[in-house]
């Protein structure tokens, strides 16, 4: 069969991890919902609830938390072949904690909660991939945390882009700032720094 680019794109996501038939595949697309949203809004505020889990097909975004004072401290960036969410809260139902807005005009695919408890009870092997990715995401959280204390600022930012080029040049210096956790004007000398080692 054949399909458009985002849903290839999921499809070859799902398939690093576990097989899928025809008649899984199709069944898996029909339980996703296309959201297109435009740069600068918001697909999550701290104080909702969590609806969906997000796959980016195209764009870019960032996952944040608000220090008492109003700045921003970003967890993560999210573009294509990403998964984006709190699932925390997706899972509990409970307020999340964090803002998710785009920075681009994106595109995602996303799957409710109804449908991820249909997807689980209809094709059972989807445990398998979600169990997965949690993990992953878990292990890159703690190393993320463990960078935090252990490396400096400057190092955080050349592990960065040596870890996402695909990112490095898409976001704006006081983002990567509120990513690695420091002010603009401090990232804006590790820049000039680095570049010119």
């Amino acid at each position: 069969m054949n399909y458009n680019q985002s849903h290839t794109l999921i499809l070859n996501n799902v398939a690093r991890f576990i097989d899928l038939t025809e008649l899984e595949k199709q069944k898996y697309l029909s339980l996703l919902t296309e959201i297109k949203v435009k740069k600068k809004a918001f697909l999550m505020q701290a104080g909702d609830i969590t609806k969906h889990e997000y796959f980016i097909t195209k764009g870019c975004l960032k996952v944040y938390t608000l220090d008492e004072d109003g700045a921003p401290h970003i967890s993560m960036f999210a573009v294509e072949d990403y998964w984006t969410g709190d699932m925390a809260s997706f899972m509990t139902n409970e307020p999340t904690s964090y803002f998710i807005k785009t920075t681009e005009d994106s595109e995602l695919l996303a799957i409710s909660r109804a449908n991820y408890d249909l997807l689980f009870k209809e094709i059972p092997k989807f445990e398998r991939f979600y169990r997965i990715l949690y993990q992953r995401s878990l292990i890159s959280y703690i190393r993320r945390s463990n960078h935090g204390i252990s490396l400096t600022a400057e190092k955080r930012y050349i592990e960065f882009k040596k870890k996402y080029p695909k990112i490095v040049n898409r976001i704006t210096q006081k983002d990567l700032a509120g990513y690695i956790g420091i002010t603009p004007e401090f990232m804006s000398k590790i820049i000039t720094k680095v570049n010119r080692m």
